[in-house]
């Protein structure tokens, strides 16, 4: 049921209990009262004679366990929850009486706490909390630029560090304390540097170490693919891992931080010698 259908629900209960409407009870036998139009409770089982409840022409129903003269006594009617019991068949939980008033009082309680913990005042509380998450969001978008800016000048000039297998252009590299999201914006922009070909890329990051790589659409046409190399990048490290040929990304736990020194390395000639033969050929044809 959607938020205005429960709400159409209450009002039309809480009207009925506020007109004051007499409670009858009859007893009769159960054929007498199907007779009479009451409704009965699905899967419910009845001996030969049932209490039939009704509240002038509003309701008549086989005995539902209402046992006040008057609606009124109900004082008010407040709907909780509601769900599927079977198709077509829904189950509405409600509060009455002395219960609604004591749920308010918590959520009235709930709601001063909450103004207080946004130094707001409940009629601004919504405000404050609209004005909040802008903020909150300028200062991730902010933050996110800081951590690229931050990853980037960390990583250094690494164009020197291309190598070419088989035709491909290749750059791989580490840097520390860049997450998932930092890697794959520090690849867009190598991969904007480099053109065409792969990129790799590993961190050390927040207990994890991070892999990416990324393949050009004319390093793959010549059979790069980044779903088999991540695979056998996370092999090296104690992983497994894979994924599509255009870009493909793995995490490992920290304590294998050690080994991805199998798999990167940064600087000298001799460690891209290394590195050209580290590629199986299933990750380049």
């Amino acid at each position: 049921m959607t938020p205005e259908e429960l709400e159409k629900v209450e009002k039309i209960v809480n009207d009925k209990i506020a007109e004051a409407i007499p409670v009858r009870t009859d007893v009769m036998t159960v054929d007498e009262a199907k007779k009479t139009g009451a409704m009965a409770l699905f899967g419910e089982k009845y001996g030969e004679t049932v209490r039939v409840v009704s509240m002038g022409d509003f309701s008549k129903e086989f005995c539902g366990g209402t046992h006040v003269k008057n609606t009124s006594e109900i004082a008010a009617f407040k709907i909780i929850s509601e769900n599927g019991v079977a198709a077509g068949v829904r189950r509405i939980e409600a509060l009455t009486g002395d219960n609604v008033f004591a749920y308010y009082r918590n959520l009235e309680k709930e709601l001063l706490e909450a103004a207080k913990a946004a130094k707001a005042t409940p009629a601004t509380l919504t405000e404050k909390i609209e004005h909040m998450q802008a903020e909150i969001k300028a200062l991730t978008s902010e933050n996110e630029s800081l951590k690229s800016k931050a990853a980037k000048e960390a990583l250094g000039d690494v164009m020197d560090q291309i190598v070419e297998v088989k035709g491909v252009k290749l750059l791989a590299s580490a840097v520390d304390g860049v997450d998932m999201n930092g890697l794959r914006d520090l690849g867009d922009q190598l991969k904007e540097q480099l053109g065409e070909g792969v990129i790799v890329l590993a961190s050390s990051c927040e207990g994890k170490v991070n892999l990416i790589v990324m393949a050009t659409d004319a390093a793959m046409k010549q059979g790069a693919h980044a779903g088999n190399l991540i695979k056998s990048i996370a092999g090296k490290v104690g992983g497994g891992g894979g994924g599509p040929p255009k870009m493909a990304t793995y995490k490992i736990w920290h304590r294998r931080e050690a080994k991805i020194r199998l798999v990167f390395w940064r600087r000298s000639q001799r460690q891209k010698q290394h590195l050209r033969h580290s590629f199986p050929k299933s990750c380049l044809a």
